[in-house]
């Protein structure tokens, strides 16, 4: 099983493209989350849509606008209502989990395969196979 982050960006008008990605692949469409940190005293989300894996292929796309949203816990905005709207229609929970900002890590990928043992510890995505 391979599971792999797809960065799509910090979630200005990228966030309208994840949210399409969730809404034209509801067969495959298995977790929205909400990922918290704190970056410099801000308080900051990153919106994650999550893929059943591909059959054949065991790929599993997990697709991220990374820390570019404030965390709706602290301030309101559109762009996470649009998220949890566009759960809603869907029928999903959005799951939050507080975890660690990328700029602890030396490289994108390291904070990637962090996010990814999280995940599976939680067992929010399969564990490795």
């Amino acid at each position: 099983m391979i599971q792999r982050f797809i960065e799509l960006g910090e979630g200005y008008s990228d966030l309208y493209e994840l949210i399409e990605l969730a809404k034209s692949n509801q067969h495959r469409l298995q977790l929205m989350m909400a990922l918290h940190t704190k970056i410099e005293d801000k308080e900051v989300s990153s919106l994650v849509v999550g893929l059943k894996p591909t059959d054949p292929g065991k790929f599993q796309a997990l697709y991220i606008c990374r820390e570019g949203i404030p965390n709706p816990n602290y301030t309101e905005n559109k762009r996470y209502n649009l998220f949890a709207q566009t759960a809603s229609e869907l029928g999903k929970e959005i799951y939050q989990l507080s975890v660690k900002p990328s700029s602890l890590f030396h490289e994108k990928d390291l904070f990637y395969q962090y996010l990814i043992g999280i995940l599976r510890l939680n067992h929010y995505i399969v564990p490795l196979q």
